[in-house]
């Protein structure tokens, strides 16, 4: 039976940040459950390249409310996956509501995401789709991003095994690895990265997500390997590392901290050690089994 690749609008999310050796057992326990996505099949190291864009306020304001630990909070970014022209650059808001993750996404054409960024109000023939749902998810994109006075500000690229279901999309889980980050001021949905760094070195993010209860193995495997939760923001742990400063395109401009450049990493490319981060880590703590659903997702 084919996988639903359809969005999870609505789900919870845990996110634990695990060393690299750490990954060959916890994708043992979860095979026995889940399996690959189709997009992870028959890649080097059974992963794919994502790529992001995040928006911000010159005044940092998305970042500094996940700081800030708002339970009710939100973050804009494009989201695509290759250079191809044919494919689409998503348009997403993901929104965080007490415990909830919320997405609404849009697909775009890649030639029009610099008119769209810049204000102009979508056209039927900007859009892969004619889904209502995705006109409205693009319009509340732009009303956010002009309430905010957002620019791009980041350029992320990483790569993404993942494990689903194999009937619906109620249960995923991804291995996040090679996280690569870099102030970037455009409107283009770019791919390069020219000044790199490296957020979280020889670590895998791993997040385990679901919409409805917490499944009862996914709490066995917690328990087993041990898992501590914390927080694995691509966004702001890669603001925190830089500083803000370099996210001001006035204070940034021919004055990054870092001068190199690398080519375009490709999944089975050993990964360089760029810029290593060796911040103190983030505060954890173990999800009792005791635990009710609203505990184990406080912020």
């Amino acid at each position: 039976m084919p996988q639903d690749h359809r969005l999870q609008p609505q789900r919870f999310e845990l996110k634990y940040v695990v060393p690299e050796e750490a990954t060959r057992p916890i994708r043992d326990f979860v095979s026995c459950y889940l399996e690959l996505d189709d997009f992870s099949v028959g890649k080097p190291n059974n992963s794919y390249t994502i790529h992001s864009v995040y928006l911000d306020s010159d005044g940092m304001h998305t970042h500094r409310a996940t700081c800030n630990g708002d339970k009710n909070r939100f973050k804009l970014r494009l989201r695509y996956y290759n250079d191809d022209p044919k494919t689409p650059v998503f348009f997403e808001i993901k929104q965080r509501v007490d415990s909830s993750i919320l997405k609404q996404r849009c697909p775009v054409k890649r030639e029009f995401v610099p008119l769209l960024l810049s204000g102009q109000l979508p056209e039927p023939e900007h859009l892969f789709s004619q889904e209502p749902k995705h006109l409205v998810a693009l319009q509340r994109f732009q009303f956010l991003q002009y309430q905010l006075g957002a620019t791009p500000k980041l350029h992320n690229r990483y790569l993404r095994e993942a494990w689903v279901t194999s009937t619906s999309n109620a249960v995923r889980v991804t291995f996040d690895r090679q996280i690569l980050v870099e102030p970037y001021f455009g409107r283009e949905a770019v791919i390069p990265l020219t000044h790199p760094s490296i957020i979280y070195p020889g670590m895998v993010v791993l997040e385990l997500k679901f919409t409805g209860r917490f499944p009862n193995w996914l709490r066995d495997m917690v328990e087993r390997f041990n898992l501590m939760r914390g927080t694995a923001s691509k966004y702001c742990g890669a603001v925190d590392m830089l500083g803000d400063f370099h996210f001001n395109p006035q204070n940034a401009a021919g004055d990054h901290a870092m001068e190199f450049s690398t080519e375009m990493l490709q999944p089975d490319t050993p990964l360089p050690v760029i810029w290593e981060w060796n911040a103190p880590p983030p505060k954890r703590r173990r999800a009792e089994s005791s635990d009710s659903l609203e505990t184990q997702f406080e912020i």
